[in-house]
């Protein structure tokens, strides 16, 4: 008998940017594309699991399989994982959600005025880390970590105080690229597998240790 058949799971996928408006037209983001999130979707349907993606708005197809619900911000993108994440078995936090905004979003169009425009920020919630601090012992959570510099080190710091049962290392390059380059990292911060490839290639190796280490525990 197929094992897979034997334990679907159901997995919530955060994936893409967010967006934080500074007024009705102009708003802080990155460049991710959501093609890690839509491999990952893919990788974990062809292995006969369920998938929910979080998504900030990106170009991206994601595959019909699975279900999808668009959001804009970083606190939305909390509020409805928060939703989704009960009914699953485990959550890979694959998104790039920005980690500040505004204090204060002016309601109507910034104007130039000849004069630097000063803008106080504040951190945004981190969705994964609170994700991780509420799962129950039957849940699991895989976090990504891109980082500059000490990226192993930092990843691991991150690992542990985010409660994620693995994470994803990677960097700068992977935003808006094809490929990708990480290291997976189990809990004591040892690497696991170095993957490198385009993203689908990553994503069929990270969804197989997930299965195996996770899904099959």
């Amino acid at each position: 008998m197929n094992e897979t058949k034997k334990t679907p799971a159901k997995i919530l996928i955060t994936s893409g940017p967010t967006r934080q408006y500074l007024d009705p037209v102009r708003y802080l983001t990155n460049a991710s594309s959501g093609r890690m999130g839509a491999s990952l979707a893919d990788a974990a349907l062809r292995r006969g699991h369920e998938v929910v993606i979080v998504s900030g708005p990106v170009a991206v197809d994601y595959p019909s399989g699975a279900e999808v619900i668009p959001v804009v911000t970083t606190d939305d993108m909390l509020r409805v994982a928060n939703e989704v994440f009960p009914s699953c078995d485990g959550a890979i936090g694959a998104a790039a959600p920005c980690d500040y905004k505004p204090l204060h979003v002016s309601d109507q169009k910034l104007s130039k005025t000849g004069r630097p425009l000063q803008l106080d920020l504040v951190e945004t919630p981190d969705v994964i880390a609170v994700l991780g601090e509420s799962k129950r012992d039957d849940q699991w959570v895989v976090g990504f970590a891109l980082e500059t510099d000490d990226r192993r080190f930092r990843a691991t710091v991150k690992l542990q105080k985010k409660h994620c049962d693995l994470m994803v290392s990677n960097g700068p390059e992977a935003i808006d690229a094809s490929d990708n380059h990480v290291e997976l990292l189990d809990p004591a911060g040892s690497v696991i597998e170095t993957i490198s490839g385009d993203k689908p290639h990553v994503a069929d190796r990270l969804i197989h240790h997930i299965h195996n280490r996770l899904i099959l525990r």
